[in-house]
């Protein structure tokens, strides 16, 4: 299906396009799926899409990518390789849950190691919205906002597939569960990714979602990850994007903990075209753990805007955020963080950072950290900082025979390392700091393999 916006304004070819497809959009979907579109699309209608006159994105203008021309699956395309024979993950010591996604949609053909703990679940959402419908009533859609972002609603209303993880109580998930979104097609493409994580009491897991794109054609991945971590249990998601200039990348994680639950959520943006994270975590009990981190590295004309709000409603929570940007040539970067203190939540301690290290004239950060306090018991600080290369570190390394360009990695890379050890599965953490390493050197500019973990082989990879 192809979306063209000739004369139009660009938010009424989205919406011909949903009263034209419907149908076709609710073929796989349950009923508290396809109910939820209706008011989704009312919401887009009304809002449209955000501009700069919106405060959240004031520094990042999408319209542009949305004017471009795209298609669309909303019928499921069966991809006839086997990803397991294709895909080799060279991480060294990682045991992972390996799954795939293609162009959004959950890949029919992943396997699930027999190990697997009893009663955790993996798989798509389209159909396990359908297999387990109470789960999805009591989850799908409550988190999410809707309201506040209508490119959010715009996943609501267009959305078919993605993953659901469920960690039933108590069960801990030793292994990390791997997700590798997969984007390939033939001529400029957009994809919508739904995905829903709940992980009961005293469960644990951790997913790595790692983006690709296997096409030299101009995409538009639109995502939204709902998370429910239930009473003392321990959670980490983490978004490794390395997508080709050509990609813009909307992610959005929305996360309700509950009462001594531990959340870590980490971005990792070390290539990409246009890139928008938002990141929403709702403490609704007492003595809560939020762990917020990212790391942007971009050069040439790329842009990241990383937008995080963490809600500390009920007393005794912790949050803590760390953003690290480094932008070379004339990338530009954005940040807007915002802790709110609500009335109730005492003894809150929230701490918030930006550090940003530009590496020419022309790179720009917009940077803008938040506090919003309404109680008075509380410790609370917030703050950015926006540098160059220190000069006189620079001349002690060139004293000691270190030639210019090394001494430029040495420095960018000790920039860097904090961001990259917040990592707490070894090895990837292990291959992110070679990563970030090959990424100062320019030695990875381009996306044709799996960033993290592997090689993809582009040979005879069809559909049909």
């Amino acid at each position: 299906m192809s979306i063209a916006g000739a004369e139009i304004k660009v938010e009424e070819k989205y919406i011909s396009l949903f009263k034209e497809n419907q149908g076709r959009l609710n073929i796989m979907a349950s009923d508290v799926v396809a109910n939820a579109r209706e008011g989704a699309i009312k919401i887009f209608e009304d809002k449209g899409i955000p501009n700069r006159k919106v405060e959240s994105y004031k520094y990042t203008n999408l319209n542009p990518q949305f004017e471009k021309d795209y298609t669309c699956d909303f019928e499921h395309e069966v991809f006839n390789q086997n990803l397991t024979e294709v895909f080799n993950c060279n991480v060294e010591d990682l045991e992972a849950i390996t799954i795939y996604l293609i162009n959004g949609w959950y890949y029919r053909k992943n396997q699930l190691p027999d190990s697997l703990p009893e009663g955790v679940l993996i798989g798509s959402f389209a159909e396990f919205s359908k297999s387990h419908p109470e789960l999805f009533e009591t989850h799908y859609n409550k988190y999410a906002k809707n309201e506040e972002d209508s490119l959010v609603a715009m996943n609501t209303a267009f959305a078919q597939d993605g993953f659901f993880i469920y960690v039933p109580k108590g069960v801990v998930v030793e292994k990390p569960i791997q997700i590798v979104n997969i984007m390939k097609a033939e001529e400029s493409f957009m994809a919508f990714s739904r995905n829903l994580v709940v992980i009961e009491e005293n469960a644990q897991a951790k997913i790595m979602v790692c983006e690709h794109t296997l096409s030299e054609n101009r995409f538009l991945v639109n995502a939204v990850t709902e998370a429910f971590v239930d009473k003392n249990s321990v959670f980490d998601i983490y978004n490794i994007q390395n997508q080709h200039n050509l990609t813009t990348s909307i992610s959005s994680v929305f996360v309700k903990q509950k009462e001594h639950s531990s959340v870590l959520t980490h971005n990792l943006t070390l290539h990409t075209g246009v890139t928008r994270n938002n990141i929403y975590v709702h403490m609704d009990d007492e003595h809560c753990e939020s762990r917020i981190y990212g790391l942007y590295v971009s050069d040439k004309t790329q842009h990241v805007d990383n937008f995080s709000f963490v809600d500390h409603a009920m007393p005794n929570c912790y949050s803590e955020e760390l953003f690290k940007g480094v932008l070379d040539d004339s990338a530009t970067a954005a940040f807007a963080g915002k802790i709110m203190v609500r009335p109730n939540a005492q003894k809150t301690n929230a701490f918030q950072k930006n550090d940003n290290l530009l590496l020419t004239d022309n790179a720009k950060i917009n940077t803008k950290p938040m506090l919003e306090i309404y109680a008075d018991d509380v410790k609370c600080s917030h703050g950015a900082t926006v540098g160059q290369l220190d000069e006189k570190s620079m001349f002690y390394l060139r004293s000691r025979g270190i030639s210019k360009e090394e001494a430029r990695v040495l420095l960018m890379y000790a920039f860097a390392y904090e961001a990259v050890e917040k990592i707490r599965v070894e090895a990837v953490r292990e291959q992110i700091r070679g990563l970030v390493e090959q990424v100062f050197r320019g030695e990875l500019n381009k996306c044709n393999s799996c960033v993290l973990c592997g090689q993809v082989s582009d040979n005879e990879f069809t559909c049909m």
